[in-house]
Formats: structure tokens, sequence, C-alpha cells
């Protein structure tokens, strides 16, 4: 089966800075101040217009955001912020987004204010030892964050599966490149770290694919794309066995903010699993499947990766 996917003429992709004071002239700093690969693209978008940055003289509200302590904490002392904006179509994925954030990278080093990215709702480093925008685009550099949710009406031990399905790990950054954000919903709580690899995995798939149809259909106003995804070694960070993923659109009372469409993340055909569910320690691995995914967030990672992991292995 085919999924129709609508190709929107333009994209916007929004950066925040908050600031206590404003110590010098956005107008002026920008875009002469931000260094980088992304220099000169940023003047030519604010030479266009493409690219903007509005003062707002008001504390930001943040909606949404999943931010720690210390950022919250700068946050209600900022009285000021900018907005840090970029449009373009979206055949200028990634190249439009990634100036955007260098000329908000660029503004928060220069007035020590944190910088959210709304979209994901998560705070990006900008202290003045952090590196700045790198020139090549990484999928994991900041661009995806994920909301973790149980069912209220679910009752899941922490660390016994068991038959629960309580869990569901939804992106939040994939709508920045025209897709759908996708969702992986029946997972034990136990395999929360393999639900969101595997769905980083997916997501990493899903836009290599899709900007590269971008860059070789610029005039395209829509995309389809097959409801099956094979997932290869080379897809995933640490290598690994293949796995198939059926994608599955969310029904209308599942779409989420703004009218953005989700992609449900389900079994392969034939299966009868659900992905994310097919984990298990490598061979050589003494102690329970939870004792390993314990292990595999520890400095025993290495070790467990140069393991052979069964046929069946998905590695969280």
């Amino acid at each position: 089966m085919k999924i129709t996917l609508p190709l929107p003429r333009t994209l916007t992709s929004r950066f925040v800075v908050a600031m206590e004071r404003t110590r010098f002239d956005v107008d002026a700093f920008l875009p002469w101040r931000v260094a980088g690969p992304h220099r000169k693209a940023v003047i030519s978008a604010m030479r266009s217009r493409a690219l903007t940055a509005t003062y707002h003289p008001t504390p930001w509200k943040p909606t949404g955001a999943n931010l720690g302590d210390e950022e919250r904490r700068r946050l209600r002392r900022a009285k000021h912020h900018v907005v840090v904006s970029a449009t373009a179509p979206p055949h200028l994925l990634p190249a439009s987004a990634q100036a955007a954030r260098a000329a908000a990278r660029a503004l928060a080093r220069e007035c020590d204010g944190p910088l959210i990215d709304p979209l994901t709702g998560a705070a990006i480093l900008t202290c003045g030892q952090c590196a700045g925008e790198p020139a090549a685009f990484h999928l994991n550099d900041d661009w995806l964050a994920w909301d973790v949710r149980t069912h209220e009406v679910a009752a899941c031990a922490p660390w016994d599966p068991g038959d629960t399905s309580c869990l569901r790990v939804t992106s939040r950054g994939l709508r920045r490149f025209a897709l759908p954000e996708i969702t992986l919903d029946g997972a034990a709580c136990a395999h929360n770290l393999c639900a969101t690899n595997l769905l980083r995995t997916v997501a990493s798939r899903l836009v290599a694919d899709h900007l590269a149809h971008l860059t070789a259909h610029p005039e395209a106003t829509e995309r389809r794309i097959d409801d099956f995804l094979q997932i290869q070694p080379g897809d995933q960070p640490d290598g690994g066995c293949p796995f198939g993923v059926l994608l599955t659109p969310y029904e209308a009372d599942a779409v989420g903010p703004a009218g953005v469409r989700r992609l449900k993340v389900g079994p392969a055909p034939g299966t009868g699993q659900i992905t994310c569910l097919k984990v298990g320690p490598p061979l050589g691995f003494t102690g329970s499947t939870n004792d390993w995914l314990c292990a595999t967030q520890s400095t025993a990672h290495a070790s467990l990766t140069s393991m052979h992991p069964p046929s069946s292995t998905l590695a969280a």
C-alpha cells in the first residue's frame, strides 16, 4: 500500500533566544556576526527576507517544552526574546533550517541567553566552548525530541514487561522536514530505550529518503511512500540485523497538534510482534533481558556491542 504525503509550498523553521536584557542591536548583529560554514547562507537568506530575527520586549512563555530546571530558571529571569525564522520551499532543506539555527546560536552566545527549539520543546547548548552549528547535517544533532507517555489506565511494572503495553513514544521535529511525526504505541515501559532507538532509526531513514526525493523533485506537491520500510544494518548507528517496519496512518481522532498527521510504526507484515519488543541479550551475556537493557546504558556498552546478537535481536 502507498501512503500519500502532501508537500507544502514553503516550510518555516523557528528558534527562540531568551535574554535578560538587550545589550546590542539585533539588526546590526545579524547577519554579519555569524561565523562558521553557514555565514554566507545566513547573509543571503536575510537579504532576501527568507530569514528574519524579530525582537520581542516580553518574556517567552514555553508551551509543551521539555526543559530542565536550569533552562526554566533562565527563562524566568529573561525579560525579552528574539524569534529567528527561516521560510523556504522544502527542497532547500536542511540548509534553510541550519542557517536559522546558526543565526540563533550566534545570538544566544552573544547575549548569554537560552536557545529553545519550540518544535522539539528542547534547549540547544550554546555555551562559549560549545561548537557552533555543524557544517554537515545529522538528524541526531538535536533536530528531534521524543514525547514519552504511558496510558493512564494501564498498569505496567517498570522492570517486568510481561504482556503489558502501556508505553507510547512519539517523535517531535519531523514536521520541520515536511514529514508526519511517527509514533510507536504498545510497548512495555521497560522497553522505553529500545522503542526510542527504533523510532530514531526509522526517522533517520525517512528523513534521508525524503530529503533526497525533495532535491530530485523540487516542484513536487506530494510524495507517495511504501507503507513497508526495510531497515538495513547501514541504517543503524552500530549496525545490526535487518528488520521491517509497517507504517500505518493514524485515524482522524489521532491527528496531532495543528492538524499534523502522525504515522504509527507497527510490526513488519507476518511477524506478529511489535518491532520494538524484539530485543534480547547478545550471545555470551549472563543475566536477564532487563539486566542487559540496563547494561547497555552503562560503561559496559562497548563490550556488549562487540558480541554477536541473535538473529531476532534489535540492539537498544
